[in-house]
């Protein structure tokens, strides 16, 4: 759901929030480091990575605040350097990435309290604070994903260049796998840096359209990877636009979750999901399926953003030859399938219609339109059908999805 605008009164109130918690600054500065040390013990080892962090935090609250009081305008791009810099020493220190997302969100937490506090006393209770609380939520969210998009890619790329070779290793072991080739597991394992007797769940993430920030894909697999409820994932670049990751899990992942996480992602950014399966060779087949999704979406903006290969089996396998699945729904839908707003409709009816067992009322709701709408376009379906869908229903619903997934053929 898209929220309103805020008013000029609300940008107004927010920009003195800032100012009544710039009052607060070492105290929260202080709340915010000792939050961070207690979810990552690592980043108190030392002084030398104890000043680094309060450093990030010093210099992230600052931002924050400044963009708090100019809330009207685009959060600024990039992040400060001191921020950069604990990414990189994260990464020289051989501390887990996971650790930077866990920090932040923690600090996060203590300055949206003590934000909200500030809000108490500078509102008060009433019709003004829902506004002011909606437009906190939003900067403080857009604010620190933004952020950790670009920490996480730093810290990466940082670790890729001390552990010296690591991506190519890396490459060539996971083509070795996904060629068939005759690897000890153990050995591959450990030159990825990722066990493989285990299940695994394959993702393919892309940008589509393209301009993605730099370090969107990579942050999309961190977070898949943190719904499936997986400490440890394996990625690798395929492309400009496109990232393979694996997913070590001991089940497979609620795809409900992936879901959700995947909404949280950059906009521009889509996911297939390989079925689970284990070991070695499980690594190499939930990547294939994962790919075939990948195929069967990429170019199709109708298509969702996240979608699994156990929901699409039976439309992949139908989709293995193009051309003959364009001839098979051209001939099966006939004018249905032209491109076409009124077309689509009617497809869309029919599809759901079908979906709920010809029940008008449940088709009707998912559709958010009147039972009598559905019933009147499902006669014109037939109409353009030539044939009641119940006859070839299969064959119908198949072309249906199909067409879906596909898009419209090509001129």
């Amino acid at each position: 759901m898209r929220t309103l605008k805020p008013t000029a009164r609300t940008l107004e109130l927010v920009a003195v929030i800032a100012d009544r918690l710039a009052l607060d600054f070492d105290e929260t500065l202080a709340e915010m480091d000792a939050a961070a040390i207690e979810a990552v013990p690592a980043f108190g080892a030392d002084a030398a990575i104890a000043a680094e962090l309060t450093a990030n935090h010093r210099s992230l609250l600052e931002r924050f605040l400044t963009c708090a009081r100019h809330a009207e305008a685009p959060l600024p791009i990039g992040v400060p350097p001191e921020t950069l810099d604990g990414a990189r020493t994260i990464a020289r220190r051989g501390i887990d990435l996971d650790a930077i997302y866990a920090s932040s969100r923690r600090a996060q937490q203590v300055v949206l309290e003590r934000w909200m506090a500030c809000a108490y006393e500078v509102v008060g209770p009433g019709p003004e604070l829902m506004g002011v609380t909606e437009l906190s939520l939003s900067l403080t969210f857009r604010y620190v994903d933004q952020t950790l998009r670009v920490v996480l890619a730093e810290a990466q790329r940082e670790r890729e260049e001390v552990i010296g070779g690591a991506l190519a290793r890396r490459t060539e072991t996971v083509r070795l796998i996904l060629d068939g080739a005759p690897v000890d597991p153990a050995v591959a394992g450990q030159r990825m840096a990722y066990a493989l007797d285990r299940s695994h769940t394959a993702v393919v993430v892309w940008a589509e359209p393209p301009g993605a920030p730099h370090g969107a894909l990579e942050s999309a697999a961190f977070v898949l990877a943190r719904a499936a409820g997986a400490r440890k994932r394996l990625t690798l670049p395929a492309g400009t636009t496109t990232l393979w990751a694996w997913i070590g899990t001991n089940g497979e992942p609620p795809l409900e979750d992936l879901r959700s996480a995947m909404a949280r992602t950059h906009d521009s950014l889509r996911a297939a999901i390989g079925p689970t399966r284990q070991g070695i060779a499980g690594f190499r087949a939930s990547h294939e399926a994962a790919l075939t999704v990948h195929r069967l979406l990429l170019g199709n903006p109708d298509s969702e953003r996240l979608a699994s290969y156990r929901e699409l089996e039976v439309t992949v396998l139908a989709a293995q030859d193009p051309r003959h699945a364009a001839e098979f729904v051209a001939t099966t839908l006939g004018p249905l399938a032209e491109e076409e707003p009124t077309a689509a409709r009617l497809r869309e009816t029919l599809r759901v219609y079908l979906e709920e067992a010809e029940n008008a009322p449940r088709a009707a709701a998912r559709l958010y339109t009147h039972r009598n709408t559905v019933l009147k376009r499902i006669v014109r379906a037939t109409e353009l059908l030539g044939y009641e869908p119940g006859e070839r229903r299969l064959a119908v619903e198949l072309a249906l999805e199909l067409r879906r997934r596909l898009g419209p053929p090509a001129g």
